[in-house]
């Protein structure tokens, strides 16, 4: 199985930024676990990051045909992007929203998603687990759609 896992905006400063929201591994070392979870499970993972908003959507179209499944924590675009939302419905590629933090325990705004209802599910709250679970919902999507 082949994950594009994007990460969006001020993702790349996870270390550095809000340490107690966040945590303090830097986004290098949180990349280079996912590979190797990835790799543990048999599935073949890229993972990108951008700032910009039209960057995401072009990563989502370039899925296509390519990946099985996306997970994408697209950052604050979470809460008003509705290109992005645009762009995985049109993929109808499985995909699953993920966030470091619980956004529900956050600022009220952090509580709406508009990409949510066009992915699979949601996970948040659990650092860097939240994309290892989203990768094991991604296998199991899989596993499932083939028996």
């Amino acid at each position: 199985m082949k994950i594009l896992i994007i990460n969006g905006p001020n993702i790349n400063l996870t270390g550095m930024r809000e340490k107690g929201i966040y945590g303090s591994e830097t986004y290098s070392d949180i990349c280079e676990y996912l590979y190797d979870y990835s790799k543990g499970k048999g599935v073949e993972t890229e993972i990108t990051q951008t700032n910009h908003e039209g960057e995401i959507i072009d990563k989502i179209h370039s899925a296509l045909n390519v990946y099985e499944g996306i997970v994408i924590n697209a950052g604050a675009y979470t809460h008003y992007s509705y290109a992005i939302r645009d762009a995985i419905s049109a993929v109808n590629i499985p995909c699953v929203e993920v966030h470091f933090s619980n956004i529900y325990g956050r600022d009220e705004f952090r509580t709406k998603s508009v990409i949510a209802p066009v992915c699979k599910g949601q996970i948040a709250g659990f650092g860097k687990y939240s994309y290892c679970l989203a990768i094991d919902a991604l296998l199991n999507i899989k596993e499932e759609n083939h028996e």
